[in-house]
């Protein structure tokens, strides 16, 4: 038999931590002296220790460390626990990862100084026969696979010039699932429809507008400016907001050469 001590200096585990582990029922001592009280640890509760010690170590709750243990002979069960385990650490990694790379965003354009502000004007987007695909997407960040289905044409598609590369969003809010979009081009000559790919004349749109050079980023505070301008200057807004895509990643991998002019309908 160990004492507390002995046993805490070759798990590498506190004593005040065996105490604990001890108060919430996850390790008792093999036996504890009546008279004074002291704690004694048989030699293979050290396998147990170093069971805890290595599930702590990957993140387990000391709750779900005390049902793994029930299990942990179990091999198809434990295996279980390590798989979902994994699944969680993964979300969160690529959670950390995207929140990296906004810090790292903002980092950057800190350091350059970046000019925030945008130039809103009226314009409208003449009247042009376009593809269009409408569909529901998983995500905002999804678009692409409506700009997929373009490609099911049979024949290839000669974009018009300009092209009028455009995304407009139908939902009236923000929705963290099934985005309704439709995504449409301006074409040269005409085709037929196919299952998902509609060609229509879409009418002139008159817009309030602002060009953004760069990465994406920076939608949220051109939206707030457009709205702002759109009040301050008595117009209102007259159906869904749109972006065109004048240099999109279909033409670039580098976001510091994105252009893209946020649209809201104006009347």
């Amino acid at each position: 038999m160990l004492k507390i001590g002995e046993f805490s200096k070759l798990s590498r585990v506190s004593i005040r931590m065996l105490r604990h582990y001890d108060d919430i029922g996850l390790l008792k001592p093999a036996e504890i002296d009546d008279f004074t009280g002291y704690r004694y640890y048989r030699e293979d509760q050290l396998f147990i220790i170093g069971r805890i010690t290595a599930l702590k170590d990957m993140g387990f709750a000391l709750a779900d460390i005390a049902r793994i243990l029930e299990i942990y002979d179990e091999k198809d069960k434990l295996d279980a626990y390590l798989i979902a385990r994994q699944k969680e650490l993964a979300k969160q990694a690529k959670e950390t990862e995207y929140k990296m790379m906004l810090l790292d965003t903002a980092r950057k354009r800190l350091r350059k100084e970046q000019d925030m502000s945008f130039n809103v004007t009226v314009k409208t987007i003449p009247e042009r026969y376009a593809a269009t695909v409408h569909m529901v997407v998983p995500h905002y960040e999804d678009e692409g696979m409506a700009w997929n289905m373009m490609g099911e044409c049979r024949e290839p598609l000669v974009p018009a010039d300009p092209c009028y590369a455009i995304a407009e969003f139908l939902d009236d809010e923000f929705k963290e699932e099934n985005v309704e979009i439709v995504v449409s081009m301006a074409v040269k000559g005409k085709y037929q429809d196919t299952e998902h790919v509609k060609f229509k004349t879409l009418p002139a749109t008159k817009v309030a507008s602002c060009i953004i050079k760069g990465s994406y980023d920076q939608m949220g505070d051109a939206y707030a400016t457009v709205a702002s301008w759109i009040k301050d200057n008595g117009y209102k807004m007259n159906g869904p907001m749109f972006n065109i895509y004048h240099v999109s990643p279909a033409q670039t991998q580098n976001p510091d050469e994105y252009v893209t002019e946020v649209c809201f309908p104006i009347e």
